[in-house]
């Protein structure tokens, strides 16, 4: 076996193990990051992160400066700061680089910058120095925030997070409307490295840095490359890349999707299983005039995440009009609430069941992902030893670049840019990793 087919066969492993981490994780928050406060001090550090296809790139990242989150080590992106309309922020920005550093808020107005010294964009914390940064957060939705201080190199490098700002006095909804209602929500804050930059870095020779030349061929989701992208949050082998993707629903439940373009690229993010509505976009809602909602929702088939920008967009899978029932009922079982809205007759596929041919017992000693599944109607007992990657039998869809290079790690297929959503069965009570 040649050494890139052993790394195909790496990555096929590290996939499967990466499922059965994930059915094994403790439920917690889908959006991970700092809240409760309206003070955040950020700390600028540097790091390895690690990439599935064995490489480690050299980092620099913003650090909870308490010690609390992510244990205060750099991390990849740096801490979601998760708040409400409203409030008055500051954030403290202390600096353990060795260059100057800084932080800018897109989409936020009024931002005042004290202390440190003058910058291009903003005022900047010099190496051993700080800044502060106060502002209102005037605007729910999904925003960036990265560094404003040579951030050709600073933003590659890894100087960027999220900002949510949640609206005041609901919740479960994106914007004050109704139109931005969720069940779950997940963020994708999208990027990509060229490995060469970063080297050069790591060996102390930013002067022969060429950004003319830059060639990407590492993309990610939340700072990880896939199969990582769908290890557990916190995991201990991947201490500066504390936020995994792998959203999790229900047959008709409402998942937000909060997508941010974090580098210097477009990414065509693609979402297998149906088309998503397109809500909001830099943190305003697309509607015709204030308070109509989101009456000019755009429906996607994939969707383009610019430099900069950011998305939310809603994404329901229902199973409608797939010509038998998804929810494995039986003849005379009740519908679910949303089954078939005309009601029974043509398009219902209710009590029609999956069109499968069950295999013989002899043959399901090593089909590990064969499982009694509530989807195919009543769930019964299996051979020993069968059904124990995926115990709940729910639907996997690939959600991931349209842009087939960017699913690679270093030209290596899987990897890169791609996460799967789970739908699991109404019965099934999720348990987000």
């Amino acid at each position: 076996m040649d050494k890139r087919a052993r790394r195909g066969t790496q990555f096929v492993l590290g996939l499967i193990i990466a499922m059965i981490l994930l059915f094994n994780a403790p439920a917690e928050a889908a959006i991970d990051g700092i809240t409760g406060t309206t003070t955040f001090n950020l700390v600028a550090r540097s790091g390895y992160i690690g990439i599935a296809d064995g490489a480690n790139l050299l980092m620099w990242g913003y650090a909870d400066g308490n010690g609390i989150h992510n244990g205060g080590r750099m991390q990849f992106p740096g801490p979601t700061l998760i708040v409400n309309e409203g409030d008055l922020l500051t954030i403290n920005l202390a600096n353990e680089l060795t260059v100057p550093v800084s932080i800018v808020f897109p989409g936020q107005s009024g931002v005042t910058a004290t202390g440190g010294v003058p910058g291009l964009l903003t005022r900047e914390a010099p190496p051993a120095g700080t800044v502060t940064y106060t502002f209102t957060a005037t605007n729910p939705g999904t925003y960036l925030y990265h560094s404003g201080t040579q951030p050709e190199l600073q933003v590659e490098m890894g100087l960027v997070g999220a900002l949510i700002v949640r609206p005041l006095g609901v919740l479960n909804q994106a914007y004050s409307h109704t139109d931005s209602q969720f069940d779950h929500e997940y963020l994708f804050l999208l990027s990509e490295a060229d490995p060469s930059y970063h080297n050069l870095v790591a060996e102390g020779k930013m002067d022969k840095i060429d950004i003319t030349t830059r060639k990407p061929n590492y993309w990610f989701i939340n700072g990880r490359a896939a199969p990582d992208t769908m290890a557990p949050a916190s995991s201990t082998g991947l201490p500066h890349q504390p936020y995994n993707c792998m959203p999790m629903t229900h047959p008709g439940e409402k998942v937000l999707m909060r997508l941010i373009g974090a580098g210097f690229d477009s990414h065509p993010f693609h979402h297998h299983g149906n088309h998503t509505y397109v809500i909001a976009r830099e943190g305003r809602l697309l509607e015709s005039v204030p308070g109509a909602g989101a009456d000019n929702a755009e429906l996607e088939f994939t969707i383009t995440v610019s430099p900069g920008k950011t998305v939310d967009a809603i994404y329901i899978w229902t199973g409608e009009g797939l010509g038998w029932d998804f929810y494995g009922h039986q003849p005379g079982d009740p519908m679910q609430p949303g089954e078939c809205p005309g009601g029974p007759g043509p398009g219902c596929d209710h009590g029609i069941p999956f069109p499968v041919l069950l295999p013989h017992v002899e043959e399901l000693d090593i089909l590990q992902h064969w499982s009694g599944s509530p989807f195919l109607g009543t769930a019964g007992f299996l051979p020993p030893g069968v059904g124990g990657y995926n115990p709940n039998a729910g639907y996997f869809f690939m959600m991931h670049s349209h842009n087939e290079v960017e699913m690679t790690n270093n030209n290596i297929f899987p990897g890169g840019m791609m996460t799967m959503i789970v739908i699991e069965h109404p019965s099934v009570v999720l348990m987000n990793p």
